[in-house]
């Protein structure tokens, strides 16, 4: 299995507009950061969780023609907003249609229907996006292409979140807390991947204490940070902050484990 990191940054990316802090001037490129978003291959199954409004170019980035799913974890526009770029999936080969397939709890599958309306009209025009919408039993398992999925419940704030495990990795991000029963499901992990908004605390996302907090609890062999704004720090710096078995994530950044 290989996870494919697309984005690491928060909902304003890193640079920033307008901001001319150390980080958003740094040229080393593991401080710039996409909106946050993940491929995961497995078993010849390509899987992207969440496509925010850097969608387009970090599939161009990667190279890849096909994908068999989009896993959403939640409807906030960085998030989603880059989901009327699957069109150039549906197109690849034209005359053939493929239409991708979006998976989501009940209430982010609402908020796809609404914000992109036009792909779910009566009388469509011509070139517009073709998904398949498939909405999430909340605590129920699901596979895609004979993938199996387990859905992972958490708190943002007053938005509900899911993250997903999928084999011996977990992925999560914008969790502030997360109930007992569904940290349950994290146990036994050789990678976690967690959101890390920034070092101070937040109203709603994990900063790294509580990241870091919740690695110790379960004790995945390895975990990265994602999700981390401006206010994480320089990489080169804030790295070495960390745990041994804990790094901070990077756009571009590809691991391996065992499936």
């Amino acid at each position: 299995m290989k996870i494919t990191f697309l984005g690491t940054g928060t909902s304003q990316g890193v640079p920033v507009i307008g901001c001319h802090c150390k980080v958003c001037r740094s040229d080393d490129p593991r401080d710039k950061r996409l909106r946050t978003s993940a491929m995961i291959e497995t078993r010849g199954v390509r899987l992207v969780i969440d496509a925010g409004p850097d969608f387009r170019y970090q599939m161009l980035r990667t190279g890849v023609s096909h994908i068999d799913g989009i896993l959403l974890t939640h409807e906030h526009k960085d998030h989603i907003g880059g989901l009327d770029d699957v069109r150039a999936f549906n197109f690849v080969d034209y005359p053939n249609i493929h239409k991708v397939d979006i998976y989501a709890m009940p209430t982010t599958v609402e908020c796809v229907k609404k914000d992109f309306s036009y792909a779910f009209a009566q009388n469509k025009y011509r070139g517009v996006p073709e998904m398949v919408l498939h909405t999430l039993t909340p605590g129920e398992k699901f596979s895609v292409c004979g993938v199996e999925i387990i859905p992972v419940a958490g708190h943002h704030s007053r938005f509900s979140v899911t993250g997903y495990r999928i084999g011996k990795l977990a992925y999560l991000t914008d969790f502030k807390t997360i109930d007992p029963e569904e940290e349950a499901k994290l146990h036994g992990l050789d990678l976690l991947v967690v959101n890390a908004l920034r070092f101070l605390p937040h109203d709603s996302h994990f900063n790294v204490k509580e990241a870091l907090a919740l690695i110790d609890r379960v004790k995945p062999r390895r975990a990265l940070l994602t999700h981390m704004s401006h206010d994480i720090g320089l990489h080169a710096d804030s790295h070495d902050l960390l745990p041994e078995n804990v790094e901070l994530a990077y756009d571009t950044l590809e691991i391996e484990i065992n499936d």
